[in-house]
């Protein structure tokens, strides 16, 4: 049975969606711990529990750099702009910047690049001082607030952070099972959430190089891993993420270990009703590599389509059952 994850967010988290999208077909509900806040998650969990019966999944932030909140929700950095880099956090705009977890700072050096959102605005660090980092924009762009970063190179980052302890200590306490591991470099990494969170349903994100380069070791710890192309593709040229994401699930598959697959598989679907013919395509044929489920992010968290989006999987998921080398051209049509 091919399983569908949705996200839930501002664009769903309510009953009458929430209630729709289940009956439309969603298996599993992902609360996105990087876009919720801590004092929230106990809440939206009971109003998720008290409307539907489909499980939910937390999805910690993970060992990943994100800038802070920007000025008016976002700020255009101009190439050649000089940006200081605070070691604490604070509301950027155009002079100034900070990243979390706070560790980062001490960890970033001279020369160092640092591409922040998938418009990949670039800032390199051209200075060092004890209380703050200048840096020269290389490539100018609008950056939003709380958005991935990447530096060239990698860095020591707690695989779990406190926020993500503190969450799934929640959840545990009300009945959460299933638990995903964002940015999951290592076995040790599943190790240390292992310890949180025992014998639950364990999903870990395969999401950057390291991830790949260590899948082997990773798989037989974990009860299913999910392919994000949006994070890794930060780090892997776009090109190459159809082929790594092949080979990704055709390992998994040798190891009996369930895939699943996210990120703009129906992006288009965040404002507009239906998909492109690319989008159904692609759909289409991450299901035919062997994906176990697939995974709805921005056009069920933000969309203005969320029901209309699941819809059109659970569609493709049924022409997809029912179809094999030997289907008629009239069967198909018909079915």
């Amino acid at each position: 049975m091919i399983k569908i994850l949705s996200t839930l967010g501002p664009g769903s988290l309510n009953k009458e969606t929430v209630q729709a999208l289940a009956k439309k077909g969603v298996n599993l509900f992902r609360i996105n711990l990087s876009h919720t806040a801590l004092k929230d998650v106990e809440s939206i969990i009971l109003k998720i529990q008290s409307w539907t019966d489909v499980p939910v999944c937390l999805d910690s932030e993970g060992a990943q750099v994100r800038n802070g909140f920007m000025e008016r929700g976002s700020v255009v950095y101009q190439t050649g702009d000089l940006v200081t880099i605070h070691p604490k956090a604070i509301v950027g705009d155009r002079q100034s910047i900070s990243f979390t977890p706070s560790s980062v700072f001490s960890q970033l050096n001279e020369d160092d690049e640092i591409r922040v959102d998938f418009d990949s605005v670039a800032f390199r660090i051209t200075g060092v001082k004890s209380d703050r980092l200048i840096a020269t924009v290389l490539q100018g762009g609008r950056v939003g607030s709380n958005k991935g970063a990447v530096v060239g190179r990698p860095l020591q980052l707690d695989p779990i952070t406190l926020k993500d302890k503190a969450a799934f200590e929640i959840g545990l306490s009300m009945g959460i099972k299933n638990f995903a591991l964002s940015f999951t470099h290592c076995a040790d990494d599943v190790r240390r959430v292992r310890e949180l969170i025992g014998e639950n349903t364990l999903i870990s994100k395969i999401e950057s190089i390291q991830g790949v380069l260590n899948l082997k070791e990773i798989l037989p710890l974990v009860d299913q891993i999910l392919i994000d192309r949006g994070d890794l593709s930060r780090e892997i040229p776009i090109e190459k993420i159809p082929f790594i994401q092949r080979s990704i699930i055709a390992y998994a598959r040798m190891y009996e270990t369930p895939v699943y697959v996210a990120t703009n598989l129906l992006e288009s679907m965040i404002n507009h009703g239906s998909p492109t013919r690319a989008e159904a395509n692609d759909v289409a044929s991450t299901l035919l590599m062997g994906a176990s489920g697939l995974v709805l992010a921005a056009e069920t968290a933000i969309g203005q389509y969320p029901v209309e989006s699941v819809e059109m999987i659970a569609a493709i998921i049924k022409q997809f059952e029912q179809w094999s080398p030997d289907t008629s051209f009239q069967d198909l049509i018909e079915s």
